[in-house]
């Protein structure tokens, strides 16, 4: 068996984000307790660590440095970006152990249905994964992954705002729908916004997400570098106290998604290639490396976000990645997209089974109309594949399947019960299989 650390670059892809002077010292305020005047001189103070903040002066500098703090805030500078950093000259500055340049994972996210948006976010279903389906298509990236991110809905609306609550979410299921119906298209692999899975969301994704790249467990035992932070402390955001911080792959727990269980799905660990101080580490970098020089399939996430300039994060991370792999000869690395790369850790050379199919069809009149499942080739990953209903008013409507008497069919009844016959624009039926591959079948009716 070959030993190999697969490198997944997942990139929380969000679109330009504006952030006003006020808004950063707002931030200042919101993590730290720190009530400053909003002024370009003081900015400059905290940067260059003018301003004695005790323990807290190393992790607010950075926190706030130019890097950081410089967005990409139009769609003409994160044009910019992308097309410097999809060019073969940038992409193949280090080649992985295969002779292959760098790989990226775009998870994008959606916003719909938020009433305030003072970072000027991009509105609206599809926006961001049009413009990186196009981006891919313009640059011939077509290595490169499109996945799904999700941001739960704040309470008051808030575009820049991340909640905690799927079931508070009303665009959730919109999404979905929507993106199977309009762009035959179902999501294999998610990344959770900020980093957040309750057991709403944990529970949702066993039914139809089969790879999760979640995990932000991150443990120095030197010093806890987060303690300081409000926003992310004791479970507060991004909560995987529990869960593995040593590379390892898991099914998570039915009861605690942090810990390893019965479930489905599989989560990786991806932590910041360099933010908010769980960075990839030449420390981290090695201890990817050491546990696959021991014969364990090991998959090295790390993350970052498309409203920063990335090219200096990406240049860090392979500086980092290059010095692990040079105190383990032995162990190759490969840049993959993640389904390459969960399926490569998991199953390695396992015979896969054949991809899943499904036959769709509808039965009935204008009084009743039956939707019939039946899987014809492979397995489904969850219980039921995931419905979409499209309506004549444009209504996007999530139902559940009907169960049958054998675990590989399922049904849906239109009738006066449910979704009337008469008010059937289109039909999307999708699923995945646990191998990472994706069925979408779409009806439309007259």
């Amino acid at each position: 068996m070959e030993k190999i650390v697969y490198i997944l670059h997942c990139i929380d892809a969000e679109g330009p984000l504006h952030e006003s002077l006020e808004a950063t010292f707002k931030r200042l305020y919101e993590i730290f307790d720190i009530k400053m005047e909003p002024t370009k001189e003081n900015l400059k103070k905290i940067q260059n660590k003018l301003i004695d903040f005790g323990e807290k002066t190393d992790i607010i500098a950075e926190i706030f440095s130019s890097h950081f703090i410089k967005y990409n805030d139009t769609w003409e500078k994160m044009n910019k970006m992308l097309l410097m950093i999809t060019h073969p000259d940038f992409r193949n500055k280090v080649l992985d152990s295969f002779g292959n340049g760098w790989v990226y994972n775009w998870y994008c996210l959606d916003y719909a249905g938020y009433v305030h948006n003072p970072r000027h976010r991009e509105m609206g279903i599809h926006k961001i994964f049009d413009y990186y389906r196009k981006i891919i298509n313009k640059t011939g990236s077509y290595r490169d992954g499109i996945h799904w991110h999700f941001h739960p809905m704040s309470i008051y609306k808030e575009a820049h705002r991340c909640a905690t609550s799927y079931v508070n979410s009303p665009h959730l299921y919109e999404i979905l729908c929507r993106r199977v119906i309009e762009r035959k298209w179902f999501p294999v692999a998610f990344r959770a916004g900020n980093h957040i899975e309750r057991p709403d969301s944990h529970w949702f994704l066993e039914q139809w997400i089969p790879f999760d790249a979640s995990n932000w467990a991150y443990r120095d035992e030197k010093k806890d570098i987060h303690a300081c932070q409000s926003d992310i402390t004791a479970g507060r955001m991004g909560d995987w106290r529990l869960a593995p911080d040593d590379w390892s792959m898991y099914h998570p727990s039915h009861d605690n998604y942090q810990i390893p269980g019965n479930c489905r799905r599989w989560i990786c660990r991806g932590i910041d290639i360099k933010t908010r101080g769980r960075e990839l580490t030449e420390a981290e970098a090695e201890k990817a490396f050491s546990r696959a020089n021991k014969g364990k399939p090991t998959v090295m996430g790390i993350v970052n976000h498309d409203y920063r300039d990335m090219a200096p994060e990406i240049d860090f991370a392979r500086e980092r990645i290059v010095k692990a792999s040079k105190k383990y000869p032995g162990v190759k690395f490969k840049f993959c997209e993640t389904v390459e790369a969960f399926k490569s850790a998991i199953y390695g050379t396992e015979n896969v089974l054949e991809p899943v199919e499904l036959n769709v069809s509808l039965e009935g009149d204008n009084n009743r109309l039956v939707l019939k499942v039946n899987t014809i080739k492979g397995e489904i990953f969850g219980c039921q594949p995931f419905l979409a209903v499209r309506t004549k008013s444009g209504r996007f409507i999530h139902e559940n399947f009907d169960f049958d008497t054998s675990p590989a069919r399922w049904s849906y009844t239109f009738d006066h019960e449910s979704i009337h016959v008469e008010d059937i624009s289109a039909i999307g039926v999708a699923t995945n299989d646990k191998y990472g591959n994706t069925f979408v079948k779409v009806l439309n009716l007259k």
